[in-house]
């Protein structure tokens, strides 16, 4: 069984039977869900709702139920068509929509699929909504509008170039500069809409010499779509041929950005929002956020300015809520997601790229260079895996008490930060596993430092 329904949307592998995995029955019904909520909640009079789609090979299906069930729901449907997921969410905001659905299973491979539900600032549900969502589905609580009131539908393919002239038009971003900085960049947009938007964003950028891997956006991934190293030895190779300045890698919708330096080196995932940081900082004044599994050195960055780091639980509708409260500047996820308010509550690829060109255009640097001047963090990344009837809260509430000496974080699980490193164990919502995140100095010590924690857990169970 691959259909897995939460309160971030609902996702699985296409085919098999109804309720097992990602069909139509289920989608229908989800899709109806969602706009019953909207119906409900909608904090304007907006009879839209915007759907955009990456470039799966089953995202023109998905997406002609969705939208069919939103018109037989009686909403008004823009469809964006092939949009990134940060494309669609300012798009919501620029329509005034109620809301709006973005077909995308993000990083998994290409069997699978999924939507995610925004509200109607282009921000994703948080938790009570997402469970009444599911509450609402389970109890098929909606009712289908009849035939005088059905919604309307229209195409609109002018959002990429409104997202791009949103980026242009942010203060900190400076196309001189990078025009004049005459870069060589390369980017991998493993066969999804990246292939699309971001030739166009380098070219208005100024950038004058581009060299695309895996730009045809088929959804026939010629790779895992996950941006880790692991998984992009064709641009790695490209890079280290030379010739390059720096490398841009993106997931299928374009909301996560790791880089590459001209050596051929990775960048690191978690030192994108580090970057971004460390220049918007420099500029505005202001607090930072990033999940709990995220790199410290958004907190050393943010110190060095005499700002203040906070760190949320994990999930992107967490960081925005805690970006809200204190009032941050920048925010996102050590997984390449920069959150930038100036531009919108999102994670945005687009973003990301423009602000690092600025600054490494303004800095006169190689991206290796750039990324020496940050503390070096190495994160291990491991699992405990369980039975289905282990109390995995029972475990973690020990190994809380057992290191109540250090400081503690329980807000999503247990963090425990030593002086010079950190572990963090968080439940799997979705099976019986831990996940153990550890950082420190060297990816030796992290990995020690979570093997320890592991075994003090297993010693519990």
């Amino acid at each position: 069984m691959t259909l897995i329904k939460s309160i971030s949307g609902i996702r699985g592998t296409i085919g098999g039977r109804a309720g097992d995995t990602l069909n139509p029955l289920d989608i229908v019904k989800f899709t109806s869900a969602y706009a019953t909520l909207i119906r409900r909640m909608a904090k304007n009079d907006s009879n839209r709702i915007v759907v955009g789609r990456d470039a799966r090979i089953s995202g023109e299906m998905v997406k002609n139920v969705v939208c069919g069930t939103l018109m037989g729901m009686g909403f008004d449907v823009v469809n964006i068509g092939l949009a990134s997921t940060p494309t669609t969410e300012v798009a919501v905001t620029m329509e005034g929509a109620a809301g709006g659905i973005i077909i995308t299973a993000s990083h998994n491979p290409r069997q699978w699929n999924a939507l995610k539900l925004l509200n109607e600032k282009g921000e994703f549900l948080n938790a009570q909504e997402g469970n009444e969502v599911l509450r609402i589905a389970e109890a098929e609580d909606f009712t289908y509008a009849d035939v005088d009131h059905l919604g309307s539908y229209r195409e609109d393919n002018t959002y990429d170039q409104k997202h791009i002239d949103l980026v242009l038009g942010l203060d900190l971003v400076d196309v001189e500069a990078i025009r004049k900085a005459d870069f060589h960049v390369a980017f991998d947009s493993v066969n999804s809409v990246g292939g699309i938007i971001l030739p166009k964003l380098l070219e208005q950028l100024g950038v004058k010499h581009v060299t695309g891997l895996f730009t045809e956006p088929t959804g026939d991934f010629q790779h895992n779509p996950e941006p880790l190293e692991k998984n992009l030895s064709d641009i790695k190779a490209l890079m280290q041929q030379g010739g390059q300045d720096i490398a841009f890698v993106v997931d299928p919708d374009v909301d996560r950005l790791a880089l590459f330096c001209e050596d051929g080196t990775m960048y690191g995932e978690e030192y994108t929002l580090v970057t971004v940081a460390d220049y918007i900082l420099q500029h505005t004044p202001g607090n930072t956020v990033s999940n709990l599994s995220s790199t410290r050195a958004l907190r050393d960055v943010t110190r060095r300015y005499g700002q203040q780091y906070n760190a949320a639980a994990v999930g992107e509708v967490n960081v925005v809520t805690k970006m809200k409260e204190t009032g941050a500047v920048i925010g996102g996820e050590g997984n390449g997601g920069v959150i930038y308010p100036a531009a919108h509550y999102g994670r945005d690829a687009l973003v990301g790229i423009a602000l690092i060109l600025t600054y490494l255009a303004k800095r006169g640097m190689k991206t290796s260079e750039l990324r020496a001047t940050y503390p070096p963090y190495f994160i291990a990344k491991n699992r405990i895996d369980l039975t289905p009837d282990t109390d995995v809260d029972a475990i973690l509430k020990k190994v809380k008490a057992l290191y109540a000496s250090e400081e503690v974080n329980d807000i999503d699980g247990v963090k425990i930060d030593f002086p010079d490193r950190w572990v963090h164990l968080r439940k799997s919502n979705t099976e019986p596993i831990i996940r153990v995140y550890s950082e420190a100095s060297t990816m030796e010590a992290a990995d020690e430092l979570g093997k320890k924690i592991m075994d003090v857990v297993y010693a519990m169970v």
